[in-house]
């Protein structure tokens, strides 16, 4: 059998070193590599640009060890500052030159963890001297090395495990920590931010010097540290995230080498926040709704008698005496404005009354086509396109079908009135994305509605017709009604781009 050419036990033992190993120009192309290195075949990469190869950049990394050996013709070790690999993990590179007749004709570059959270000092000042001196002095097994490798792959999985972006960078803004939330938050895959990102691309409006001067200011903390400071922080597609900083210098000695901050995304929180306030807003409502309505009760029974006793009389009296037609006129209008309170009365109990509905599977696409088809002829609607988007495969809603119809009755008509009577209405039926809620939008091309009357149209009272063309309890009693159906109401308005109401209400089964 024949043995192996030294040749030959050089390559197997190469390829048995279970790290990478490559060999590159010092243009950077790719000359060989090791069947570690995660590559495809030596055929397919050989010749192309190690950056391009492995990361897909066109300029090459950032803490590329290959410039430092360029530069000064010695081995050089960048611990924890790259990686070959696309995982994250922070690794050491070391890269040595290969000269001929006094020049570099090619570089190496090894890949490996080095096991060490300790002794930050000698690696700073001779990195390569005490990694070599740990793993030749020290079995591979020994218990310091196996602590120091647990320890320093417990503190990489800690980092990207958070829940907060941590992103860490030196003073000079590259980053050096990209955790797993972080590309999560920004956009940024870690690759791109380790070799090609600044800190300060990720602050609008000059925010990273701020936050700095704020760091080494006396006035928001202790020097060195930034508690729960909320800042704008710009994803890679430039949307602006709302974010609560916690953030700190590192320090060596008294030196400043490196900042490094926890980034917890708010967006979350705001829509909770904004959720909550509409959520108060609407429950304050529907109690001045309850209070005013038992108000109102009482104030339309007072009134009511003596109503009819003004009517009942003036009726006599145009029909007992022989009046002047200017007397007659006045009665007249005495009678119209006792019909119009007659007419607020009438609201007003409505409003207040406390009768139980009678709630029944109803079909909200047939109710609205009632509605619609009582509507339609009229003269108010003969200038007015309508159109329907009706869901054909709504479930039932349980509603008392008499009110239901009132809600929509009073939106069409306030929506035909604020037209003039000519424009468009758009009717539209459609399930919740939660499938839990029937959902009906009103929209007109009317005037819009101001923003300083919006939120007082439901309100009691509050109308913007002219004297004597509404009382202003319309809309508070759609909005009673709704809220009674246990089902919610809103508006979306400006001037000059018309209305629209949507109403939801709870579905029941199919």
């Amino acid at each position: 059998m024949r043995l192996p050419t030294p040749q030959e036990y050089l390559q197997n033992a190469v390829e048995a070193f279970h790290r990478k190993i490559l060999v590159i120009s010092p243009e950077r192309r790719i000359l060989a590599s090791s069947r570690n290195a995660g590559l495809d075949s030596q055929e397919e990469v050989v010749g192309r640009l190690c950056h391009e190869a492995f990361h897909n950049l066109p300029d090459p990394c950032r803490h590329c060890p290959a410039e430092d050996v360029l530069r000064t013709g010695k081995p050089t070790l960048k611990h924890g500052l790259g990686s070959i690999r696309e995982s994250g993990d922070v690794s050491c590179l070391y890269c040595y030159p290969m000269e001929k007749k006094g020049a570099i004709e090619a570089l190496v570059i090894l890949d490996f963890d080095l096991p060490s959270l300790e002794e930050p000092e000698a690696l700073q000042e001779e990195p390569y001297a005490y990694w070599w001196d740990l793993v030749v002095s020290s079995s591979a097994d020994s218990p310091k090395v196996r602590f120091l490798q647990r320890s320093n792959a417990f503190l990489r999985n800690l980092i990207h495990s958070a829940v907060d972006a941590v992103i860490a960078a030196d003073m000079k803004g590259h980053i050096i920590i990209f955790n797993d939330a972080a590309v999560q938050i920004t956009g940024y895959g870690m690759v791109e931010a380790l070799n090609r990102l600044d800190i300060r691309e990720l602050y609008p409006n000059d925010g990273a010097r701020k936050v700095m001067r704020m760091l080494r200011s006396e006035e928001f903390g202790s020097a060195g540290k930034l508690k729960s400071y909320h800042v704008d922080l710009r994803s890679k597609s430039g949307e602006l995230i709302p974010i609560s900083l916690n953030a700190a210098i590192v320090y060596s000695g008294d030196r400043e080498v490196a900042t490094i901050g926890f980034f917890h995304d708010l967006r979350e929180t705001l829509r909770m926040k904004k959720d909550l306030e509409k959520a108060q807003v609407q429950l304050l409502q529907a109690e001045k709704m309850s209070s005013l309505g038992k108000l109102a009760a009482g104030v339309a029974h007072q009134i009511n008698n003596p109503l009819g006793g003004i009517a009942l009389f003036a009726k006599l009296v145009m029909e007992e005496y022989e009046l002047e037609d200017r007397a007659r006129e006045d009665l007249q209008r005495i009678l119209r404005d006792a019909e119009r309170c007659r007419d607020i009365v009438k609201e007003l109990l409505e409003f207040a009354r406390q009768t139980r509905q009678e709630r029944r599977p109803l079909d909200i696409n047939s109710a609205l086509s009632r509605t619609l088809f009582l509507l339609e002829n009229q003269a108010l609607f003969q200038n007015i396109t309508v159109e329907k988007r009706l869901s054909p495969s709504l479930p039932w809603v349980a509603s008392d079908a008499q009110q239901i119809n009132h809600v929509f009755m009073n939106i069409i008509l306030n929506a035909a009135e604020a037209m003039e009577g000519k424009g468009k209405l758009t009717v539209e039926t459609f399930l919740a994305p939660e499938a839990d809620r029937v959902c009906i939008a009103i929209t007109d091309t009317g005037p819009g509605i101001a923003d300083q009357v919006l939120p007082h149209i439901f309100e009691p009272f509050f109308t913007t017709k002219e004297a004597g063309k509404g009382t202003g309890l319309g809309l508070s009693l759609v909005y009673g009604i709704i809220e009674n159906h246990g089902g919610r109401i809103g508006v979306r308005s400006a001037v000059g781009e018309g209305t629209t109401f949507t109403i939801e209400l709870c579905a029941g089964k199919h």
